[in-house]
């Protein structure tokens, strides 16, 4: 008895290795982005052959709309193929087609998906790519989520072009739980544009006020980090004041500034600058600032009193250091978060040249 279950387990096993997938896809799923309208569209498709001898019978194709081009031959084992889907793009709209790859390595057929939008135009992006991002050319470095309310998840989009000699399949790298983040199309040839979609959970983030981090672009999967490919992302949380009474808010804190753009003029020849904000509370309860933050690193900050009684005021002290701001990616300000419904989020810009 104890001889028949063992020679069961091992039939199963054996079952099981046999009808296991032997294909592997470097992407299963390839985004083709925006395809001009009855201009077909082609997705090639690298995968390997991870079992013994593969032999591909058909690729079958989810309409006669799509046609796959594959090898007709014996792939061995541990080899690299292609399969190639195209699409002849006589439909406007998204479109979300599939190939499905029946062989000997498994009875079960093995995947591929290729999706986009037909577009009657392609319309170009007309802003400028000022700046660098590893191999491809990019509108902006830098993102900021500003006035998000909890539980809101806006997007922002980062438009580059590759400029390159070779085609590269950019992948955002190093995003923290709050940020996810698209690029389309999968594959951007030389001289071809695309965008990257970065979207903030706002539920994720810890705190009211300011957040900031930074995620990469790389060129392929597993690309290095470095700075040159660095992408700089902020988000403001403001605080919840939506559910307050009429009578809450007449007897709120009213915050006013002596201003709210502190001008310091030149450096000169000074390797810092220093300017005064004073802050008042002319409402009828305590003023609470729970938060100062600065957008970026150069600015100083002191505040001599962060709780302030009605007719109180405090004195906030910015110093600007040159050296810092120089290489500084965006402008300096100073974010203060507020118990005062009317201004629960306060900006002071920096000016110095």
């Amino acid at each position: 008895m104890k001889r028949n279950v063992i020679l069961a387990v091992l039939l199963a096993s054996a079952a099981l290795e046999a009808s296991a997938q032997r294909i592997s896809a470097k992407h299963e799923v390839i985004d083709c982005g925006n395809v001009l309208y009855e201009s077909p569209v082609t997705a090639k498709f690298e995968l390997r052959n991870k079992g013994n001898d593969l032999i591909i019978d058909t690729v079958r194709t989810s309409c006669d709309c799509v046609v796959a081009d594959y090898p007709k031959g014996t792939i061995a084992k541990g080899d690299n193929f292609m399969v190639e889907v195209t699409f002849d793009a006589r439909q406007l709209g998204h479109f979300y087609k599939e190939a499905a790859i029946y062989s000997n390595a498994s009875d079960k057929p093995f995947y591929l998906t290729m999706k986009g939008v037909v577009v009657d135009h392609v319309t170009d992006f007309t802003g400028v790519y000022d700046y660098a991002l590893g191999d491809v050319r990019a509108d902006k470095n830098n993102i900021e989520f500003d006035d998000v309310n909890l539980g809101e998840m806006p997007t922002q989009k980062i438009h580059f072009v590759n400029n390159g000699t070779t085609n590269v399949t950019p992948v955002v790298m190093h995003l923290p739980n709050y940020l996810t983040a698209d690029v389309s199309p999968e594959t951007v040839a030389p001289g071809h544009a695309g965008t990257v979609s970065i979207t903030l959970n706002s539920s994720k983030l810890r705190s009211y006020g300011l957040t900031q981090s930074s995620v990469y672009l790389g060129m392929f999967p597993g690309d290095k980090v470095g700075e040159d490919k660095e992408i700089s992302v902020s988000a403001v949380l403001l605080p919840e004041f939506r559910n307050m009474s009429e009578t809450q808010r007449l007897n709120a804190p009213v915050m006013k500034l002596s201003a709210e753009t502190l001008d310091l003029g030149e450096f000169g020849d000074k390797d810092e600058k220093d300017g005064t904000i004073i802050i008042e509370n002319q409402g009828r309860s305590r003023l609470n600032i729970s938060s100062m933050q600065m957008f970026t690193a150069g600015l100083k900050v002191r505040l001599n009193k962060s709780r302030l009684d009605p007719g109180e005021s405090a004195r906030l002290k910015i110093t600007a250091y040159k050296k810092h701001l120089k290489n500084a990616r965006s402008k300096p300000r100073v974010l203060m978060i507020t118990n005062d419904p009317n201004k629960s989020k306060v900006v002071i810009h920096v000016k110095v040249k």
